[in-house]
């Protein structure tokens, strides 16, 4: 069961206590997932049965007691545990099948995957000075913002809200993505370093690990076409893979990077998965007189998954995603 799976059977938990008439509530557009928080426990947690109380005119536990009982007989669903206030922590039945539902849900997303309505209708105003890191950092903000539903408005002036540490010296010598990349990496408190050390083609380089793994992909998928044969998620040798946690993570990050304006956070997130997915890279097509196998397949679909990830989020930082490097 992947995350928006889980948010579907939350969702439904509700609408079925609704028809029940154990809680009079309008249903919510949609229920969020996330990993639990500090005194939480198991596989997922939502705070659904917080959000529901005011309006079902219930205390917070006694909403999240309804809504566990209902989700207990939810397909995949092993336990549901109350803590704190009223947070639903939720464990998983058949954790191995995680990864490929997880992959499955990344491929027909594809870069959208992790957009959200979290800031719907939100206008958020960023005030920045006339600096070029300012500049860089309030567009790759907007950009964050609005895949989960919100919109950013810059204005020039104090008082100024965003404020990174400007740059020492212009960063235009090192061409657009370059420069953006040696922007947007560092903190916001943290002064960017403007040195040839960002157009070194090697893997001391953090952009070059993310764009080189985004185009290893490509070639790969290239690759896998010319010897017959296409990705399939599957194999559960696959779901204890270091990918994982960061493609599980992305929705997550995203978010965060939106109401902190942070893309450096979002930056950080990409090169774990570049990280994480070159080691898999040389696994992912047969060797010699090797026939393609399920694994290949999985693998296939597993690099291409981590590879719409890199998209996605390059293009979130106004980065060139390259087919060929």
């Amino acid at each position: 069961m992947t995350p928006v799976e889980l948010s579907r059977a939350v969702l439904d938990a509700v609408r079925r206590a609704v028809d029940a008439g154990e809680l009079s509530v309008e249903l919510p557009d949609r229920v969020t997932v996330t990993e639990p928080g500090p005194g939480g426990c198991g596989d997922y947690a939502t705070n659904v049965a917080l959000r529901l109380a005011r309006p079902a005119a219930q205390p917070p536990l006694r909403v999240a007691d309804i809504l566990r009982a209902r989700l207990l007989g939810a397909d995949q669903v092993k336990d549901v545990v109350v803590t704190g206030p009223g947070f639903l922590n939720i464990s998983l039945r058949a954790r191995d099948d995680l990864l490929t539902g997880l992959v499955r849900e990344i491929r027909e997303r594809g870069t959208a995957y992790g957009h959200g309505d979290a800031l719907a209708g939100r206008t958020v105003v960023l005030r920045v000075p006339y600096e070029v890191r300012a500049e860089v950092v309030a567009d790759a903000v907007a950009r964050i913002v609005a895949t989960q539903g919100g919109r950013v408005e810059i204005e020039h002036g104090e008082p100024v809200t965003l404020r990174p540490v400007p740059a020492p010296e212009d960063p235009a010598p090192l061409g657009p993505d370059a420069a953006r990349w040696a922007l947007l990496h560092p903190a916001a408190h943290d002064r960017p370093r403007i040195t040839a050390e960002h157009l070194v083609q090697r893997e001391t380089n953090p952009l070059f690990r993310v764009r080189y793994a985004h185009a290893r992909v490509r070639a790969l998928a290239r690759n896998a076409h010319d010897l017959g044969f296409s990705a399939e998620p599957g194999a559960p040798q696959l779901a204890a893979h270091p990918l994982q946690t960061p493609l599980a993570d992305h929705p997550r990050v995203l978010l965060a990077a939106a109401t902190q304006h942070a893309p450096d956070r979002l930056a950080r997130h990409l090169l774990a998965v570049a990280d994480a997915l070159l080691p898999l890279l040389a696994e992912v097509l047969p060797v010699g007189e090797e026939k393609p196998t399920a694994a290949h397949r999985a693998r296939l679909a597993l690099a291409e998954a981590a590879g719409a990830v890199l998209a996605g989020g390059l293009s979130l930082l106004g980065i060139d995603a390259p087919e060929h490097l």
